[in-house]
């Protein structure tokens, strides 16, 4: 049993998300979806709760309102075993979406995500302080990473 669930609060759009979120990655699902109960004007029948996994990881996404927004500072990281997961995944999850630097960007949902190479941290903590800044040097460069040439900046 997961002790530790993330809890997404989405405006309305939980379920469109979710679905989203859930064909992007293997071993995802979408679980119970509930929905708000009589007596709440404006509210009655819609989606309340969406419950799901990721990557086998469970998460429960909610409509709760305008109230809260997503932050940069609370962010989802994937570990990407090949280039072309990462370019897959950036293409995706960057539609209509906000690109940022060094492998950043928010969805069109606003959620913050990291899309970052295996390999990354291994060059940006390498034993050899040049190779490992320049690593740095490159990937601060990018929106999107590459780690082919994150591996090639930090060769010199």
């Amino acid at each position: 049993m997961q002790k530790i669930t993330p809890f997404l609060w989405f405006d309305t759009q939980a379920e469109e998300a979710v679905k989203l979120y859930t064909s992007l990655f293997k071993h995802s699902s979408i679980g119970k979806i509930s929905r708000y109960p009589p007596g709440l004007p404006g509210q009655e029948g819609k989606v309340m709760t969406v419950e799901f996994k990721l990557d086998g990881q469970d998460f429960i996404a909610l409509n709760g309102g305008p109230h809260y927004s997503f932050t940069p500072a609370v962010s989802m990281f994937i570990k990407c075993e090949t280039q072309e997961e990462v370019d897959r995944l950036w293409a995706a999850l960057s539609e209509g979406g906000t690109i940022e630097q060094c492998g950043w960007l928010r969805d069109k949902f606003g959620l913050s995500w990291q899309v970052v190479p295996n390999g990354l941290q291994e060059l940006l903590q390498d034993k050899d302080p040049g190779r490992a800044q320049r690593a740095a040097t490159a990937m601060m460069k990018m929106k999107k990473l590459d780690i082919g040439a994150l591996e090639e900046a930090a060769m010199g």
